[in-house]
């Protein structure tokens, strides 16, 4: 474990000067993203296809609030967390009745609503033109107008989840949704109430998605449509199982394959998805703990 946080850190470190400010930036606020939805897949056993609904709610409401009000940057995202948070416990209540594909069409349902919420509520979100001029107000005499300076507030923040996220998992309430991932019904026949701890898990992973979506809002100064679509939701999808669902590290390990790929190698060829869908093809067929198990496959091997 000492030697995967060694490594993180040099990552924080090293990425600007690898990529684009901007492009690590979107790495970091995507693996925040990630290890939401991670909470809910991974440790949990519950696919959700509508995780952007708490990205993009978060981020149209801190958005709103910044461009209008010019509120501070750490009030943002304890108002985007919050919102998060809150949207999650809506849908998670929904969502936490039903089991299986039900769940999951539900979680999809749910998320078509608020998508076309803000697609009909120009005055607010923009409908498909997005919410622009969102602006980057300064902290503590920090200029966060600087790519380098943001970088390093949004790591700093990534971090933050990451140990926080590390907490709870090795928690009790970690190992209880570990159990319920493991089998519901015995989880059940123990004492635990599961649908409240489905809920939980839904409000913990919603904050953490909320606070993400208020730092890809400040990041490109807009927010599109499309961080509340159903697209959105599937590309973390992707990125989680390709990192390694499950694992603490395999959402951010996903998020760098997938941002690079996207933002790099989109530029070079055209049609760049076609390797990520050989990649989840790959990942599907062979590596169902991905690029984590591959890793570990590969050390075993070599001792």
């Amino acid at each position: 474990m000492r030697k995967e946080i060694v490594l993180l850190l040099i990552s924080v470190v090293l990425l600007p000067f690898i990529v684009r400010p901007a492009i690590a930036t979107e790495i970091w606020i995507f693996a925040m993203f990630g290890l939401g939805l991670n909470l809910l897949l991974g440790y949990t056993g519950l696919l959700s296809f509508g995780q952007a609904t708490f990205f993009g709610s978060a981020a149209y409401v801190a958005g709103w609030l910044l461009k209008h009000y010019g509120i501070n940057v750490l009030f943002a995202l304890a108002v985007g967390t919050g919102v998060g948070a809150l949207s999650a416990a809506l849908v998670g209540y929904l969502c936490v009745q039903r089991s299986g594909l039900y769940f999951i069409m539900l979680t999809f349902a749910l998320n078509q609503f608020f998508y076309f919420t803000a697609y009909q509520w120009t005055s607010v979100t923009g409908g498909e033109d997005g919410m622009p001029g969102i602006p980057r107000p300064s902290l503590l005499g920090l200029d966060f107008s600087k790519p380098i300076v943001y970088y390093a507030f949004v790591s700093a923040i990534f971090l933050l989840s990451l140990w926080a996220m590390k907490r709870i998992v090795e928690a009790p309430l970690g190992k209880i949704l570990q159990a319920i991932r493991e089998n519901e019904v015995r989880a059940a026949a123990v004492g635990y109430d599961v649908p409240r701890f489905k809920l939980a898990a839904f409000v913990i992973g919603g904050a953490f998605s909320g606070a993400a979506g208020v730092l890809y809002a400040m990041l490109f100064g807009i927010v599109p449509l499309e961080a509340i679509g159903f697209v959105f939701s599937g590309n973390v999808v992707f990125a989680t199982l390709i990192g390694g669902s499950g694992s603490l590290y395999g959402p951010i390990i996903g998020s760098v394959v997938f941002i690079w790929l996207s933002e790099s190698m989109s530029t070079i060829w055209a049609r760049w998805p076609m390797l990520l869908g050989i990649a989840f093809v790959i990942v599907v067929l062979f590596l169902r703990g991905g690029v984590v198990e591959a890793w570990h496959r590969f050390s075993r091997l070599r001792a």
